[in-house]
């Protein structure tokens, strides 16, 4: 397939989230052979870094639908496969892990405002074009670190730590996606996890019963 590796961070948006939204839900990804965007890691770090820490102003010409399909081209191993730009350790550490800590900004400044109060998990009606891209977030993320990385460690644990924070905001779809990705990271950091979900329980931010309940099958790792 064709690559495309040599893109201003404005040339880059225009690829990645300026598609028009097909009918029938077919991405333009789905061709047979498309342009895919294939830089260095360290220059995806980068602009990953700067779109996840400007979301509004980055993507403030595309619709909904459109940073929804974005992502899910950029991100998502369903569509793209795992490029390897996250675990790659010819990125410092210092960028991998400022890129990690900035997609707590994604649900802050995009998803908490944009997405519907409406449950991923039980396919509650109503849900808006970015519900889904949230809810999956962190169960489509790419791999951060490889086992014998170095600072797989503390990739992860930072992947946690934004998730902790994500739960503090005033959005069931965004305290969802939290709880979906603590849920996957629950048998390989049981503490860690457990304390997350332990103080958004005590000090009662789960408002619905449902939300309630995902959030103790998250901390047993019982989430899909």
């Amino acid at each position: 397939m064709p690559a495309v590796s040599d893109l201003s961070y404005e040339d880059w948006l225009e690829h990645a989230f300026g598609h028009a939204i097909r009918p029938h839900g077919y991405a333009w990804f789905f061709d047979e052979d498309p342009p895919w965007w294939d830089p260095e890691p360290p220059v995806a770090i980068d602009y990953l870094t700067r779109l996840f820490s400007t979301t509004e102003r980055s993507l403030a010409y595309f619709s909904d639908a459109q940073i929804a399909q974005g992502f899910t081209y950029l991100l998502s191993t369903s569509a793209s496969g795992d490029n390897g730009w996250f675990y790659k350790t010819a990125t410092s550490t210092a960028a991998r892990l400022a890129c990690v800590e900035a997609i707590e900004h994604v649900f802050a400044d995009l998803f908490a405002p944009r997405c519907a109060a409406v449950l991923g998990h039980r396919d509650e009606p109503g849900a808006a074009p970015l519900n889904m891209v949230c809810y999956m977030w962190w169960d489509e993320f790419p791999c951060l670190a490889l086992p014998e990385d170095p600072v797989h460690d503390l990739l992860h644990k930072a992947a946690i730590d934004v998730m902790r924070r994500t739960l503090r905001l005033d959005s069931i779809a965004c305290q969802e996606a939290a709880l979906h990705g603590l849920g996957h990271w629950a048998r390989q950091r049981p503490g860690e996890v457990a304390a997350a979900v332990d103080a958004f329980l005590e000090d009662g931010r789960g408002k619905r019963a449902e939300i309630v309940s995902y959030a103790r099958s998250a901390r047993c790792g019982c989430v899909l």
